[in-house]
């Protein structure tokens, strides 16, 4: 994984900066949403290093399927990672491209994940917490686990709040195995 990281940071601070000094943070966030989507299709994915599908015919397939959402600055970065052989490498540029991004423009996000669903109140006040505590905006994404048994697990980059029953009965069997 690391070595993906490596490989991908040129690119995508190559594309960080493009959109930063021609102010399209939007349109390349979106390029790089269709890219990921399309290469991630099983049928283009099993064209992609097939030695009887040529470059160029696979350039073609790609920019066909994207159509007109793919434009002239789209098609060339297409191209560049085509020649390159580092279309594979696209969902870690693209993640490294929103994280840039997001970093940017003075925002974090929190993966919120809860044993039951939670209201927009709930989520609101979280919010504002962790705001309150990282002094930045916070952009949170929610989601339901079951496994949790109950309570929630708040992830902010490297930093973990494991509120969870599961957190609760792991640690207290680590505790006891040792």
């Amino acid at each position: 994984m690391a070595e993906t990281v490596t490989i991908a940071r040129p690119y995508a601070e190559a594309l960080f900066k493009l959109a930063q000094e021609t102010g399209r943070f939007d349109a390349w966030s979106e390029t790089l949403q269709l890219l990921e989507t399309v290469i991630l299709d099983p049928a283009i994915a099993a064209c992609i290093g097939n030695p009887n599908v040529s470059a160029d015919n696979l350039q073609r397939l790609i920019e066909d399927v994207c159509g007109d959402r793919l434009d002239s600055a789209g098609k060339s970065f297409l191209q560049a990672l085509q020649r390159n052989s580092r279309l594979s490498i696209l969902p870690e540029i693209r993640n490294i491209f929103e994280a840039l991004r997001l970093e940017n423009e003075g925002i974090i996000e929190a993966q919120i994940h809860s044993a039951f669903p939670i209201d927009d109140a709930q989520v609101t006040g979280l919010v504002k917490k962790l705001e309150s505590k990282y002094k930045r905006k916070v952009r949170a994404k929610v989601s339901v686990d079951s496994k949790l048994i109950g309570g929630i697990k708040i992830v902010v980059g490297d930093n973990v709040v494991d509120a969870t029953v599961r957190g609760k009965l792991d640690a207290m069997s680590a505790v006891l195995i040792r």
